[in-house]
């Protein structure tokens, strides 16, 4: 079992990586969710123009391979504009938020069309606002629906940071390929063994990743009952009163 297990010098090389493959996936998840909200509505928009739009940058980012993207968004975009205010770290997690925010588009889309439509008709008779109807009524309940392809997706970002290692962003891969470079001497079976562990740490942050969204998924739901339950007694007491 021993000869599995990496130097803590080893260790801690994989930990500086591990953060800032971290940071890249909290940052690019939180950029990814507000692109996924915002073309998500707006391809259930009204407006054609609007619909138009959202449905372009749903495509473009479903369509274009996510390394290509990458690239472009490190060495093409600083070159072409002159504009390397950034610095790469912060294109990389614009090229992984454009390329979940179109995946999560369409997961946004989906789960707001599943809501019943006596929903937002009930709403309407309320006199709702657009804006209200969808903040107090339409995304609560399609948050119950949104959560876990959600998850599925921030999982598969969180694989996709291993990409920002071919453009020399020191993440967890980055920091692989480093040891694999200093222990060349040990050959294949050291290598083999390195890349057991950081299998092994991105497995255990993907059901962290998991873990987190089961336990939001269950929250949401029991919420949803209890609101459910409430609804039901008072149309209870209320028939009970008119008869």
């Amino acid at each position: 079992m021993g000869d599995w297990v990496l130097t803590w010098g080893q260790y801690q090389v994989l930990w500086e990586g591990l953060t800032v493959t971290l940071r890249l996936l909290g940052l690019a998840f939180l950029l990814g969710v507000v692109l996924s909200l915002v073309f998500g509505i707006a391809r259930l928009s009204p407006r054609t123009w609007m619909r138009g739009l959202a449905l372009v940058y749903v495509e473009f980012a479903r369509g274009i391979s996510s390394i290509i993207l990458l690239f472009i968004m490190v060495f093409a975009i600083p070159i072409l504009f002159d504009f390397d205010a950034f610095g790469r770290f912060s294109f990389a997690v614009v090229a992984l938020a454009i390329n979940m925010g179109g995946y999560g588009a369409e997961i946004v889309r989906g789960s707001i069309n599943a809501i019943p439509k006596g929903q937002t008709e009930a709403s309407i008779a309320l006199n709702l606002s657009p804006t209200q109807r969808l903040r107090h009524v339409v995304l609560p309940q399609a948050m119950r629906i949104i959560l876990p392809p959600m998850g599925n997706l921030t999982i598969e970002i969180l694989k996709g940071t291993a990409l920002v290692a071919l453009v020399a962003i020191g993440d967890l891969m980055q920091a692989t390929r480093n040891l694999i470079q200093a222990q060349l001497a040990e050959g294949v079976s050291g290598v083999t063994i390195l890349f057991v562990n950081v299998l092994v740490i991105y497995f255990i942050v993907a059901q962290i990743i998991n873990g987190l969204f089961r336990f939001g998924e269950a929250r949401l739901n029991a919420r949803f009952r209890q609101r459910t339950g409430r609804a039901a007694v008072s149309t209870e007491a209320y028939s009970e009163v008119s008869a």
